[in-house]
C-alpha cells in the first residue's frame, strides 16, 4: 500500500486535500511542522504534501532537514506562497514539485501520480517491476518471469516495500512500522517471520539471491 504524508496546519484544507487523494493509497495527517518532520523521518512514506506557513517550524525548515538527513522521499509544495523567488527556494530547499494554492483537484491529483509513478518505478499505474519480478498492484499478483508466485497479503506488501526501496538498508523498526503499523498489536519478531515465508516463495526462481540479511540491523535488497 502506498503511504501519503499530508503536513498542512489548517485541518479542513488537509480534509479537502485528503478527500482528493483518497483513492491513490493510505493517508496521515500532521498539522505542525515538528510533528510533520518526527513522521517524515520515520522513512515509511513515499511522499510528502508539505505547506510552507506552519507552526513550530515552517516547510522550509522541515524540508532542509530532511535532505540534510539524507531522507529523499518526494517532497510536494502545496502553499500558497506564489513568487519565483518561493519556487525557487523551495526546489533549492529539496522539493520534488511545487503547487500553489488554490489548486484544481484534477492537477493535484496528476502531480501526485507523476511523482509516485517516478519515484516507485511504476511502469503503469498498477505495475510495479524489479528486475525480473513484476508486482501488480491491482490484483496483488506477484510473477517472475511470468510465473506466478503464492506471494500474498503481508508478503506482497514487504516484497514491493523492498522493491520501492531497493539498494537502501531497511531496519526491522522501519518494515515494521510500515507494513504492520505504529500500533500493531503483534510484536517485531513478525519481521523475520514474513522475511523467511517471503525468501521461501522467492527461492523457487532463485530470486530469493537478491536479499541479504545485515545482522542485528536490518535487511538490503540488491539494487543492481
Amino acid at each position: 500500500m502506498i503511504n501519503l504524508l499530508i503536513i498542512e496546519d489548517e485541518a479542513t484544507l488537509s480534509d479537502n486535500i485528503k478527500e482528493i487523494i483518497s483513492d491513490l493509497g493510505e493517508i496521515k495527517q500532521v498539522y505542525d511542522g515538528e510533528e510533520g518532520l518526527f513522521e517524515a523521518e520515520s522513512g515509511v512514506y513515499d511522499l510528502i504534501l508539505l505547506d510552507l506557513m506552519l507552526p513550530g517550524k515552517n516547510g522550509y525548515e522541515v524540508l532542509a532537514e530532511l535532505r540534510k538527513k539524507n531522507i529523499q522521499t518526494p517532497v510536494l509544495i502545496l502553499t500558497a506562497k506564489d513568487s519565483l523567488e518561493d519556487k525557487i527556494t523551495g526546489f533549492q530547499k529539496g522539493a520534488d514539485d511545487y503547487l500553489t494554492k488554490p489548486f484544481y483537484r484534477e492537477e493535484l491529483i496528476m502531480r501526485v501520480k507523476a511523482l509516485l509513478k517516478r519515484s516507485l518505478g511504476l511502469f503503469d499505474e498498477n505495475q510495479i517491476v524489479y528486475k525480473n519480478i513484476s508486482c501488480n498492484l491491482a490484483t496483488k499478483e506477484v510473477t517472475v518471469d511470468d510465473n506466478v508466485l503464492p506471494i500474498q497479503g503481508k508478503e506482497f506488501d514487504l516484497l514491493v516495500y523492498f522493491i520501492q526501496n531497493k539498494g537502501v538498508i531497511l531496519t526491522k523498526e522501519q518494515i515494521f512500522d510500515r507494513i504492520w503499523g505504529f500500533d500493531s498489536d503483534t510484536t517485531i519478531t513478525v519481521v523475520e517471520v514474513y522475511m523467511s515465508h517471503l525468501r521461501k516463495h522467492l527461492k523457487l526462481t532463485g530470486a530469493d539471491q537478491l536479499f541479504k540479511t545485515l545482522r542485528n540491523v536490518g535487511y538490503i535488497l540488491q539494487k543492481d
